[in-house]
């Protein structure tokens, strides 16, 4: 080593031992947070909210919680079993849907019922309240950080057109859940359950006549070429289905964080959040539609007062669900009838 490189070193080492030490990990993340969900990387709630999320939850923490993405369950397992691994910190966030666990979550399930949606951005903010209100217990070993649903369904055929519960009758559909298959089935329609990506199988060789989806699905499925005809509510009243969401914590590590990092989290979690969801999903929505549109497909409006005539139908779905509720404890007429309130509030 020459005489100016054992200076030079001497330099970097100096300079390195005179840095203060919380400079040298001013970028260190304190806290790594394992997110696990079911969605492609490529998807819309990957690029346009769970990486938005996570830069603002880093930038709040100064860099002390870091949020690291496994789409497409890379921690393993199957989607049905998301709200378990939270819960046994295989990972410390989840991204889950209720229905995958049948009667398993009732309350967060409830407004999975038919025609309990209007827009996504309002109902998430009943789903929110909702669970406030009755649902406190239903997570057990996970810190619920927000709830949400997508817009209201549509059902999206190869060529019929659905006006009236007389059009269901006879068609093969592909139910999105157990309760709205349940409705379907009362109008009707022979009701099938299967993956999406056997559904696109099925409408490609006309093994069912269409589906119940939203709008936000189309894209990724292709759906506006497999399909003619979309029968949409009308606007302004109830919307025909919504899944429901819940993103979850482990609850074990968001108490093991410390004060100031759990009040990150918090920050950044709760009605805000379940309403921002919501919202974003409505902009799925719209550019969902906007692909069915630019296809030149036939969208075909479903009367309010028809939509109205299908809830009266859907009363014994009503009725069994408050039953599986009074089942788990719950006061089940009191929690549909407070969704309902919320939803036809404002």
């Amino acid at each position: 080593m020459t005489t100016m490189t054992r200076r030079m070193a001497m330099t970097t080492l100096g300079a390195a031992l005179a840095t203060p030490a919380f400079l040298k990990k001013a970028h260190a993340a304190e806290v790594t947070l394992r997110v696990h969900h079911f969605l492609p990387g490529v998807a819309p709630m990957q690029t346009r909210f769970f990486d938005v999320w996570a830069k603002e939850i880093s930038e709040a923490s100064n860099g002390a919680i870091e949020m690291q993405m496994f789409p497409s369950m890379q921690l393993g397992g199957k989607p049905p079993q998301l709200a378990d691994q939270a819960r046994q910190g295989i990972c410390d966030i989840a991204w889950t849907l209720p229905v995958y666990t049948p009667d398993r979550f009732p309350v967060a399930e409830t407004m999975a019922m038919p025609f309990m949606v209007t827009n996504a951005e309002k109902t998430s903010v009943a789903m929110h309240t909702l669970m406030e209100e009755f649902g406190q217990n239903e997570y057990k070993g996970m810190k619920p950080l927000a709830f949400h649903t997508h817009d209201g369904g549509k059902i999206h055929t190869r060529g019929q057109i659905v006006s009236s519960a007389e059009d269901i009758k006879g068609l093969k559909l592909r139910a999105p859940n157990q309760a709205t298959g349940e409705m379907l089935a009362l109008m009707g329609a022979e009701t099938v359950f299967f993956p999406v990506t056997e559904m696109v199988v099925g409408l490609s060789n006309g093994v069912i006549d269409g589906c119940c989806l939203p709008y936000e699905v189309v894209p990724a499925f292709k759906l506006q070429e497999l399909t003619k005809v979309t029968n949409e509510p009308e606007a302004g009243g109830r919307g025909i289905y919504a899944n429901t969401f819940a993103l979850v914590m482990n609850e074990r590590k968001y108490e093991g964080l410390s004060d100031d990092l759990r009040a990150v989290i918090d920050a950044h979690s709760g009605a805000d959040l379940s309403r921002r969801l919501g919202a974003q999903f409505d902009e799925f929505e719209a550019f969902g539609r906007s692909v069915v549109e630019k296809q030149g497909n036939e969208i075909h409006t479903i009367a309010a007062s028809e939509i109205n005539t299908w809830r009266e139908m859907a009363t014994p779905i009503y009725d069994n669900w408050i039953g599986k509720l009074n089942d788990a404890g719950h006061d089940g007429a009191a929690i549909v009838a407070r969704a309902n309130a919320l939803l036809d509030a404002g």
